[in-house]
């Protein structure tokens, strides 16, 4: 593998000259830049960026605690994530928590242990007092997609409005029984959510129909297949299913299959937690699609903001809440 000296003696330049080419941090005569840089092409020259880093005090990583990386969103801000976090010179470190306090509380003092500069966390909300301790310590934290402590900078979408909406767009469908599988109720998007819901059934004089699944490892295919038999033979006059996410939207359209329900004529469905994948069916899911290439390049340029701002200044939260949109599709 080659060496930084090994750049200087094939360029014939020194270290330094080598080093303040690639850094950029002062001036290099044209010509000696030139050669510095066909020297680290034809010897594939990669610098040590872990060195680098701990020059620096930093360590160049970003941990990433999310709860799955079946849920398509997760899995979609994730790849956004590891591509703008790249171009800024970090790398990341993956942690699924399964939803899971204990195991998420692990991950997070393993992180804290010399790991990583920054953590973008999808948190349960156990571990806030833990989280507020790391970042009191110089590392920084934003929350993704879940807002659980308002002391800590955080990127969401409005949940409680793509629920709420989604019950309106339903009734204008011709819907008049609509239930609703949802997440886990300790898990603040899906509280959300059922809020907005239940507003709007409320207002409309409907019903409510509502299952929720709080599972720790929770089988998101299986819940919206068995989700979507229990409000059916709770109400066979059920004729609109929102979910919480595409994977339950799966597997209710599965089992609405199986049991011979035409989708949309007897019963239309739609995810609140949207993505592409809806599009791909084979009946294509109309859904409320969050923006995970804007969640995700902008959570990773304001954690790496925050990881190189001067340590001596006290930051305040930043909060953004990101608007949704609604992809009409074959199942409404």
């Amino acid at each position: 593998m080659a060496t930084l000296k090994d750049v200087a003696k094939l360029a014939n330049v020194d270290a330094s000259t080598v080093s303040r080419t690639l850094n950029n941090n002062s001036y290099v005569h044209e010509d000696t830049r030139r050669r510095v840089m066909e020297a680290v092409e034809q010897l594939s020259y990669k610098p040590n960026l872990l060195a680098q880093g701990l020059r620096k005090g930093k360590r160049q990583s970003i941990g990433v605690i999310i709860p799955s990386i079946s849920l398509s969103i997760f899995s979609d801000i994730v790849q956004v994530i590891e591509r703008e976090a790249t171009k800024l010179g970090y790398r990341i470190i993956i942690c699924i928590s399964d939803d899971d306090p204990e195991i998420e509380k692990e991950y997070i003092e393993r992180l804290r242990n010399g790991l990583v500069d920054g953590i973008i966390i999808a948190s349960t909300g156990k571990n806030n007092a833990a989280l507020r301790n790391i970042q009191n310590s110089g590392i920084a934290v934003i929350q993704l997609i879940r807002k659980q402590d308002k002391t800590l900078s955080s990127i969401v979408a409005n949940y409680r409005s793509s629920a709420y909406e989604a019950v309106r767009y339903l009734v204008s469908r011709g819907c008049k029984k609509i239930g609703l599988i949802n997440g886990s109720m300790k898990v603040l998007p899906y509280i959300e959510r059922c809020e907005g819901y239940r507003q709007a059934v409320q207002e409309l004089g409907l019903e409510a129909y509502t299952i929720d699944f709080g599972s720790k490892k929770e089988s998101y295919f299986e819940d919206g297949y068995e989700g979507a038999k229990k409000l059916l033979n709770d109400d066979p006059s059920i004729d609109g299913i929102i979910v919480a996410a595409d994977m339950h939207g799966i597997g209710a359209i599965r089992y609405l299959k199986e049991a011979g329900i035409k989708i949309p004529d007897q019963v239309k469905v739609m995810s609140l937690t949207g993505h592409s994948i809806g599009g791909m069916l084979e009946t294509a899911m109309t859904s409320v699609e969050l923006p995970s290439q804007e969640i995700g390049e902008l959570i990773t340029r304001n954690i790496v903001h925050d990881i190189e701002s001067p340590k001596n200044i006290k930051k305040k939260p930043v909060h953004h809440e990101l608007g949704v949109t609604l992809i009409e599709r074959e199942t409404t």
